[in-house]
């Protein structure tokens, strides 16, 4: 039987790591953790060393040198005594030093968030310590345990599933959002083992339903103190800040945000006059409420004799950079300056139109919930609707047939004989009926969405039960017309659609027409209707990869498409620009020949390299060819063209217009 090694309690200050130690990187968050509970409660687990030959009682710690180091810091700051002594475990045998170290930081087993858990829930309980002392003892921060006992208080059914590995700690904490243990338990069967069991925000969302964020506008509209104040009931959550803390009580919320919205839209009708002022107290006004309406637009704001003055001063400032630029361009600081003085001049022209006193008599406005929580109005306003005539004029007064002993029947009118809130019930209801029925059958709802999106897209705004709509973005840049091929071809393949299916007024008709197309026919309607919805992104922008990964997935060859000229590409970059190009498909010598000519021909020169309209040798004119920017490739991480260095091959300075001289294209020699 092999004798157990001795373990011996050293000085600190006689104990130094072993470069054999085989941890060589730490965590600062753990090693403050380290710290504390050693501070607390001292070494528990022994260090393993070995004795330093020729140096009594000296010892190298081969596992254990994160402890060692702590204790170190501790007798540095001044917490523990210079001669705090360590509990060793000294070996005899130096050849075991690496394998025992690694076996001991390899075999070590971390506890699981749940024990976790429990055991901070233990002091508490049993030695009876604040959340703050057991932070102190282990080097965390308060927030951290409150986090840990809130998960300890889960429901037992999510508690489980954590200690058994079946969810992870995000999960579980999606499910401590809320302090309520019968809503989790009954959220978590409720998903089971679904798509939304192991995605946070459907978890959250989930639990929350119902309640109210300390984001959500409506929420910061009232403001914390004031929903307390009412007695408002506020469920923190311990895992993120104050923003996602759950406002328990709804009505409240409703009650108070309906007394601000009030509040604001007597100061606001009193400050406009506008003939009706309708409060909608969310972030936007639903599409059902105005898709009948007609839009009132205002009046352009005509410019005062200062801000014309200002005009024609940033006029002439342009115009005097234009005349002073060399031929390189514009430097950096004079692109600055331009922009600059164009944005104040676009300010100045895209003021929005405003109201005049008698149209606003005549509209009807929209006050709703900015996302900062102030109240605001909607941009658009409306011509107020004509009252709906009587709902049967013909009807006489039914007065005259009621006997004089009958009970008298309600009075006759116009009046629904069921509240509004029935008829929006049952109107859900009903609605749920046609959404299982459509969505049971993917080729009607594949006809209804299409409907809907063409339908809307060609103008017929009105009577449409949904919001799936196709809506073209906005121009990034305002009057900007595409010259491009593929912009010939979207014109040629909307003139190429059928619509003969949307001659008629009635949207039952013209839906009826369309599902009477041809599969063909209507599929090339839902392309159109998608292609015209995707964005303008430039690269980097929100969205832009997503475009890239379709423009790889359809495999779209770009320079077979979109070839750069002076007016798309050249025209718009500095000469430097234009040369770096040439560089790159042709090397230095293809640049040099160019270096002397103007910026406009040199961009010209550029085109027709660029479009294969230049002799060259083949090499050349097939990396030109091939040659895009960064923006307008759907690959921006591809390789760019191999440079040439163009003394090697005599060919290279053989360069040609096929269509006109050498100096149009300035060129220095002929070919």
């Amino acid at each position: 039987m092999t004798q157990k090694p001795p373990i011996i309690f050293v000085p600190a200050s006689k104990l130094t790591v072993a470069p054999t130690n085989v941890r060589k990187r730490t965590d600062p968050v753990a090693d403050e953790e380290l710290k504390a509970s050693i501070l607390a409660k001292g070494v528990i687990q022994n260090l393993v060393g070995l004795a330093v030959p020729r140096k009594k009682d000296e010892y190298k710690i081969i596992a254990g040198g994160r402890r060692l180091r702590q204790v170190q810091a501790l007798i540095e700051d001044g917490k523990l005594d210079a001669d705090y002594a360590v509990p060793v475990l000294v070996l005899a045998d130096k050849n075991d030093a690496v394998e025992i170290s690694l076996i001991e930081n390899l075999r070590r087993l971390n506890m699981t968030p749940a024990e976790e858990c429990r055991a901070f829930q233990a002091i508490i309980e049993i030695e009876k310590k604040t959340p703050t002392d057991v932070a102190k003892r282990f080097g965390v921060t308060e927030r951290f345990v409150l986090g840990r006992l809130r998960l300890a208080g889960l429901a037992d059914s999510i508690f489980e599933a954590l200690a058994d590995g079946e969810i992870t700690l995000d999960i579980a904490k999606a499910y401590a959002s809320i302090s309520d243990p019968v809503r989790q338990a009954a959220v978590f069967e409720e998903l089971g083992d679904g798509w939304g069991s192991t995605n946070c925000g459907e978890i959250r969302r989930r639990l929350i339903s119902g309640f109210y964020r300390g984001s959500d506008p409506k929420a910061l509209l009232v403001g914390r103190d004031a929903y307390v104040a009412a007695g408002g009931r506020i469920d923190s959550d311990l895992f993120s800040d104050a923003a996602n803390e759950n406002w328990i009580d709804s009505d409240i919320v409703e009650r108070l945000a309906d007394k601000r919205m009030q509040a604001a839209a007597q100061e606001i009708q009193a400050r406009n006059g506008f003939g009706e002022l309708r409060i909608v107290s969310q972030t936007r006004v639903p599409y059902m409420d105005v898709m009948a309406l007609d839009e009132i637009e205002g009046k352009p704001v005509p410019l005062s004799p200062e801000e014309e003055d200002r005009q024609r001063a940033i006029e002439q400032q342009l115009e005097a950079i234009a005349e002073n630029a060399d031929e390189d361009g514009y430097s950096d600081e004079e692109q600055q300056v331009i922009q600059a003085l164009e944005a104040e001049y676009d300010a100045l022209n895209e003021r929005p139109p405003v109201l005049t006193e008698d149209q606003k008599a005549a509209s009807l406005a929209y006050l709703v919930i900015g996302h900062d929580g102030t109240p605001r109005l909607h941009e658009q306003y409306y011509a107020i609707p004509e009252p709906d005539p009587e709902v049967d004029e013909t009807e006489g007064d039914l007065s005259e047939d009621v006997e004089q002993d009958e009970e008298p029947v309600e009075e006759a009118s116009s009046r629904s004989p069921i509240s509004q809130r029935l008829a929006d019930e049952m109107a859900i209801m009903k609605t749920e009926l046609l959404r299982v029925h459509v969505a049971s059958d993917p080729h009607f709802a594949l006809d209804l969405g299409t409907f809907f999106m063409v339908d809307a897209a060609l103008g017929f705004r009105h009577d449409l039960p949904s919001d799936l709509r196709a809506t073209a973005p906005y121009s990034r840049v305002a009057g900007f017309e595409s010259d491009t091929p593929a912009a010939e071809q979207w014109e040629e393949l909307e003139a190429g659609l059928d619509r003969s299916w949307a001659n008629s007024p009635d949207i039952t008709d013209r839906y009826e027409a369309f599902c009477a197309l041809d599969e063909d026919a209507r599929a090339a309607w839902l392309g159109w209707a998608i292609a015209r919805t995707l964005h303008a992104v430039p690269a980097g922008g929100s969205g832009s990869v997503m475009l890239d990964y379709l423009g790889r997935k359809l495999d779209i060859k770009v320079a077979d498409w979109w070839r750069p000229t002076a007016r798309r590409y050249f025209d718009r970059v500095s000469k430097s620009t234009i040369l770096d190009h040439l560089e790159e498909v042709g090397g230095i010598e293809l640049r040099s020949r160019y270096g002397a000519s103007k910026k406009h021909d040199l961009a010209l020169s550029a085109e027709k390299l660029f479009g294969g309209q230049i002799i060259v040798e083949a090499a050349v004119k097939e990396r030109a060819l091939a040659w895009l920017p960064d923006a307008m490739r759907f690959d921006p991480d591809g390789e760019p063209p191999r440079a040439i260095d163009g003394g090697d091959d005599p060919s290279a300075s053989d360069v040609t217009d096929q269509g006109g001289t050498d100096e149009a294209d300035g060129l220095s020699e002929a070919a």
